[in-house]
């Protein structure tokens, strides 16, 4: 069985390491002294609240009409909002992607469900606001699989706000 050799550097280094952590668990530095990482931050000095400075305005659902939808469009700075299927989506944060020089712009405040369903932008795939809605009625199994992925997609990104009904079924 080897024996414990002080005269081995490697030895004396560790037991004097042992002792200097036993002596630190034993004898803990004085708290009289306060170390730089022990002074609280002065942004915290009156307290600290996990309250935003603001809160986000509330949003009630609301039963819209395509005429009620429309001024929902993003311009000068306003809620953007669109349709799909009948459910309105507050897409604001999206603002880069509906607002008016985004991608998607041609739907805020619109129905967009069959663009969306055909996966086109352009601007005959929006129904106009005058008319009855579009019901739809001649989309295939796979155009109603994309409008349900949209609305799915939508449902987990954006707020549900309200519903569209007909223009005179308010």
């Amino acid at each position: 069985m080897p024996s414990f050799d002080l005269g081995a550097p490697i030895n004396t280094a560790l037991l004097l390491y042992i002792l200097y952590a036993v002596q630190r668990i034993l004898f803990p530095p004085s708290s009289s002294v306060k170390s730089k990482s022990t002074q609280i931050p002065t942004e915290f000095k009156h307290g600290y609240s996990w309250m935003p400075k603001a809160h986000p305005p509330t949003v009630l659902f609301t039963t819209y009409t395509p005429k009620t939808l429309e001024p929902y469009n993003g311009k000068d700075g306003g809620r953007i909002l669109l349709a799909i299927d009948g459910t309105v989506f507050d897409v604001t944060a999206g603002r880069n992607f509906y607002g008016p020089n985004g991608m998607y712009g041609n739907f805020a405040g619109r129905d967009a469900t069959r663009g969306m369903a055909k996966q086109s932008f352009d601007e005959e795939m929006l129904t106009p606001v005058d008319q009855p809605l579009d019901k739809c009625e001649d989309l295939v199994p796979e155009e109603i699989e994309n409008m349900k992925g949209w609305i799915d997609h939508f449902s987990n990104k954006y707020i549900i706000c309200g519903k569209l009904v007909e223009n005179d079924a308010i």
